[in-house]
This record gives C-alpha cells, structure tokens and sequence, in this order.
C-alpha cells in the first residue's frame, strides 16, 4: 500500500493574524513553520500541527487577505470539511472552549458511531471535532489547552463529488484505501487500517453545485508516502492510469506530488522526510520566518510585502 496516512491538509484563508490566533488559541495547534507559499512569496504558508509536525497532524493554510482573492464556494471536486480527532468525552469541555473564545459550535449527528461537533473559522472554513477512543498520538503540550481533551491530529477530510464509482475506484485500486463503513450518500475510505489521521469519507450528490477556489476553502489533501521511489513508481502507475501529475515538486520539507482525482479534488502525495526539522530545530520550530534556498536572494522584498504578524 503506497499511502501510509493523511499527510497535511492545506485551505486559502483571509487575514493571517486571524488565522493565527484562531489555529494557535482556538484549537491549541502548534505553529510548525512559518515561510511563503513557493508559488507566490509574497504570502504566507503556516504550518500547524503536534510538537514536529508529525505527518498526520498537519494543517496549513495560505492567507491570502488584500490580495484580490475573492470568496470561494464548496462543492463538488473538494474537500469541504477537515475533521480532527480529539479524546472520547471531551466534547462538552471543546463546546466551552471554543465558546469562550466566540466560535458558535453546533453539535452533529454520530456519523459511524463517532460523535462529534462543527464549527466555522472567520474564514468561513468548516471543521469538526470527533471524539475518538482509538487515537494514541500525543498531542502538542504546548497549547495551554489541557492534554487530557487535545486535538491529537486529523482524523480524516470530507470530499464532496458527484459520482463516487470512479473516485473509490482510484483510491482503492491504486493508493491503498479499502471502503471501510457506508452510509446513505457517504463512503468512507482508510489506509493501514484505517482510524484516526487515515481516513477519508467520500460524500457523492450529482446534484452537488461544482466548487470555486478561494477564501475560505479548502485548497487540496496531502497524503503521506514513505520514500522518493514510491512516489516516483506510484507518479508512473498514475500517469499510466491517464492522469495529469505534476513532476515531483520541493516542498523543503517534503517532496511532492499533485494530481486531480476522477471527482476534481486535488490530491498531493507527499514524502514523510524530511520534515520541518530540516532547518531550524525542534524546540524554535515556526518561530522565525523560513525561506527556501532559491527565495533567500529575495528576503527584503519579501518581508517588507509580508503583513507583521505575532504568534
């Protein structure tokens, strides 16, 4: 099986101060990295995750406020909801917390006899906590968020498509998911036995309004990969499949592939090394802003188009 896990998950969202203080205060998530989106440096890319940013716990997000980017539109072809996984019987004490910071909360149906409960960031983003008994990742100690109820990492992403047939196909019959529980409109998918920060559900409505980038949404799913070769093998088994990949990109921290499942989301298969120790250490992680070695020639112009920011 080529995928291991959930990798990152990345979404375009408004004003990075906000976005800041809603990932850090809000949900307790430690800031991994701080550097700029490589495809346009002149905006921030935050890395979010547990103490290392572990594979699996990792959310990203490009703000992109004053910038011209108009508000975007779930739908089909993306991931409309990001879902982390927090302790069994922690819910009550996550509804208080968020509370008290004035984010609404609403409470959800038990999906596969998980509970859980949804909440939006300023940007419009929808997420969810579910409660899970079967997650023993540690959580980032950091946060002032008591350990006992932390986010452990994510527990899966919400894709929306309007026939279901083909994407399961590809995520089953190449990348190692198997279908693991159904529900009327929804499938959900996981690899290496699925659970939490290894499982997708894919939701199909052919009635299901196609989606447009922007703030607010969801950008793409990263999955992770255990080494350069398969990534390489498994770019040669989708490129044979027909589909267009793009070439293995340099993320720093990982090396990177994208492509569009049969539905449209966009799915990136990333390594699992480096990682954000690569260039700074562990215990400074996301403290000072880090750029690539190309972008480096750039510094001053760069951090003079970059809003100041506290974390």
């Amino acid at each position: 099986m080529p995928i291991l896990s959930l990798h990152h998950v990345t979404a375009t969202v408004d004003d990075a101060q906000a976005d800041l203080d809603f990932c850090l205060d809000g949900l307790g998530l430690r800031l991994v990295k701080k550097t700029v989106n490589f495809d346009n440096h002149h905006v921030y890319h935050f890395y979010y995750g547990d103490e290392r940013g572990t594979p699996g716990t990792i959310w990203t997000t490009f703000p992109y406020a004053n910038r011209g980017v108009p508000v975007g539109t779930k739908g089909a072809g993306q991931v409309t909801v990001t879902s982390f996984s927090v302790p069994t019987g922690s819910l009550s004490s996550w509804r208080a917390w968020l509370a008290g910071r004035g984010i609404a909360v609403n409470d959800l149906e038990s999906r596969f006899g998980e509970p859980a409960v949804a909440f939006s960031d300023t940007s419009g983003l929808t997420f969810e906590l579910i409660a899970s008994g079967h997650d023993e990742r540690r959580p980032w100690a950091g946060s002032g968020i008591d350990a006992d109820i932390a986010i452990r990492g994510l527990h899966s992403v919400t894709c929306v498509v309007r026939d279901a047939a083909k994407t399961i196909d590809l995520m089953t019959g190449l990348l190692g998911f198997r279908v693991l529980e159904e529900t009327k409109g929804r499938i959900r998918v996981g690899v290496s036995g699925g659970g939490p920060g290894k499982t997708m559900d894919v939701v199909h409505d052919v009635n299901a309004q196609p989606a447009v980038n922007g703030l607010g949404t969801v950008h793409h799913v990263a999955m992770a990969i255990g080494s350069e070769q398969e990534q390489l093998d498994l770019r040669g088994d989708l490129l044979r499949r027909g589909a267009k990949v793009t070439e293995v990109r340099d993320r720093c921290y990982f090396k990177s592939i994208y492509f569009r499942e049969p539905g449209g989301v966009l799915f990136e298969v990333a390594t699992i090394q480096p990682g954000f120790t690569a260039d700074e250490p562990l215990a400074t992680l996301g403290r000072d802003l880090k750029l690539p070695p190309w972008e480096e020639p750039h510094r001053a112009d760069i951090e003079a188009a970059l809003a100041p920011v506290k974390a």
